[in-house]
């Protein structure tokens, strides 16, 4: 037998694949990816994404929710999913489990204290990120859902330039104030080439079901005339429910408790919506 070449043992393994090609192999076995942005916080931007996510899900796809919100991590909590993440024998994390078809992964899941303050700088996110789509065993997925933090910076952008096929969906509020902001969500899609699926206005409206008169807490019908301004789809005009709120702050399931809630039919429509163009 011949000797091997110089610096190369006969017994060597294979060189381990670089941060940048595990994404890219991940990736490759994720059908779809849809970021959920905000151009502000407290638009409800996290309540859309977990709903969306459990909507598909429901619909027998198989769904991934990637919370790469780092400073302000709530997907684990809405969920219900307490515990850490653990590894496997690929050396790969398992992702939270939150049905047959549904699991999570969120930076808070990876912390001993869940009140500790996250202090990172953009190159730190942008490894985070990385991590959460390369060193997680994902598997076969028909969507991942990325919940992004409020505005355009480093966790936006790392998604962007990770995930070169993401597109996006902006969640904003009927108030004129929240619509400025999401008009630079819409700008920052444009700079970067993401395709935008289209809005989705949130707390549109309420219904008193007491005596059943509907009332425009935040206004009406911003979000429709950001949609026809900027030329895009308007996915559905989610209303107001309490038990929204208070189903996401107990990490209960709002569509197990409230199946018959307009809110839960627009989630199913607006799910719908999205899985009928991207599959088409």
């Amino acid at each position: 037998m011949k000797d091997a070449p110089h610096g190369i043992g006969i017994m060597d393994h294979p060189p381990e694949p670089s941060p940048d090609e595990m994404a890219k192999r991940s990736l490759t076995r994720i059908k779809h990816k849809i970021m959920v942005m905000s151009g502000k916080g407290g638009v409800g931007k996290s309540s859309v994404s977990v709903n969306l996510a459990i909507a598909l899900a429901e619909k027998d796809f198989k769904v991934g929710l990637m919370d790469v919100d780092l400073h302000g991590p709530d997907i684990p909590r809405m969920l219900g999913l307490p515990g850490m993440l653990e590894g496997n024998r690929e050396k790969k994390l398992d992702p939270m489990r939150y049905s047959d078809n549904l699991s999570a992964v969120s930076i808070e899941s990876l912390m001993a204290n869940k009140d500790e303050a996250i202090i990172w700088r953009g190159p730190v996110k942008h490894g985070a990120i990385r991590q959460f789509i390369g060193e997680v065993a994902w598997g076969d997925l028909d969507f991942l859902i990325v919940d992004s933090p409020p505005g355009t910076g480093d966790e936006p952008l790392t998604v962007a330039q990770l995930i070169k096929d993401a597109r996006a969906i902006i969640v904003t509020t009927p108030q004129e104030i929240a619509l400025a902001d999401v008009r630079k969500s819409i700008s920052f899609c444009r700079t970067v080439k993401i395709e935008i699926l289209g809005l989705v206005e949130n707390m549109s409206g309420y219904t008193c079901p007491h005596c059943g008169r509907s009332v425009d807490i935040f206004g009406s019908g911003g979000g429709e005339r950001t949609a026809l301004q900027t030329g895009l789809k308007l996915l559905g005009r989610v209303p107001f429910d309490p038990r929204l709120v208070a189903c996401g702050d107990a990490g209960r399931s709002f569509r197990q408790e409230a199946g018959d809630a307009p809110a839960n039919k627009v989630f199913d429509a607006i799910a719908a919506a999205v899985a009928g163009a991207l599959q088409d």
